[in-house]
């Protein structure tokens, strides 16, 4: 199994990283996608790739941290995705949830990550909190750029107006959570070949772990095992189609 969006520079992670790769390992998930929030971050995730064929990265400013962040950092990504490590640009977009950076900020260091992906046909990982409609928005004006809307935590009706857009679910242990029936519900009428399974480590630990304060990797199996059952598939079955369908995303 793949966990497709995990943060192992975070110290609560990149402190025991040797620990929390063997526990994945054990749990049977043996490859991982850091991911980068700031051009720091990024060329932390870059080095931290670096001899280890099973961890790969993307790259991008996440808009919580745009307000710290210059259009002229966003160039500089061109030269850190050149890196054989690096699968992806972002986590980039949107994000009215938190008030860390202004609004006009996050579009200004949000769209020059779009025309870049679009220039270099990559892959975009995108952060999308209470903005799915100016996201989507924004979106339409790079037709050509493939994207996976990580963390999806909304209502049915825009992961349907995602996925109508063409693209991909991410879903986190956010899908355990006992009272997110409508992001189960979202989950189930996600086409197969449009979901991947996430943890957003450290984040976000899922059920029956929840009261742990650090999530891991390997902890992406209950989130399989939730999604699963939301499907009416196997684990096995979820473990299978998302492992193809990140392998197909971030080729």
């Amino acid at each position: 199994m793949i966990d497709t969006h995990c943060h192992l520079t975070d110290p609560r992670l990149g402190s025991q990283l040797e620990a929390v790769i063997a526990r994945a390992r054990a749990a049977n998930v043996t490859r991982f996608i850091t991911i980068g929030t700031g051009i720091a971050d990024d060329g932390a995730a870059i080095a931290l790739c670096h001899g280890r064929p099973e961890l790969r990265c993307a790259i991008g400013v996440h808009p919580n941290y745009s307000h710290e962040a210059r259009v002229e950092d966003v160039h500089r990504l061109r030269d850190l995705q050149k890196d054989p490590s690096v699968v992806a640009l972002g986590e980039m977009g949107l994000d009215y949830f938190h008030h860390y950076s202004p609004r006009q900020q996050q579009f200004r260091i949000f769209e020059p990550q779009l025309q870049l992906a679009a220039e270099l046909d990559r892959p975009v990982v995108i952060h999308c909190r209470e903005a799915t409609d100016d996201c989507l928005a924004v979106m339409r004006g790079f037709p050509s750029v493939r994207a996976v809307f990580h963390c999806f935590t909304g209502t049915p009706d825009e992961a349907r107006k995602i996925l109508d857009a063409g693209y991909l679910l991410g879903f986190t242990g956010a899908v355990t959570f006992k009272k997110n029936d409508a992001l189960r519900e979202a989950v189930a009428l996600t086409p197969a070949d449009r979901m991947v399974v996430e943890t957003d480590a450290p984040y976000l630990t899922p059920e029956p772990h929840r009261s742990q304060k650090t999530n891991e990797p390997g902890m992406v199996v209950h989130v399989a095992a939730t999604v699963a059952r939301a499907k009416g598939m196997t684990a096995e079955e979820v473990d299978r189609v998302t492992t193809e369908n990140a392998e197909r995303f971030f080729e």
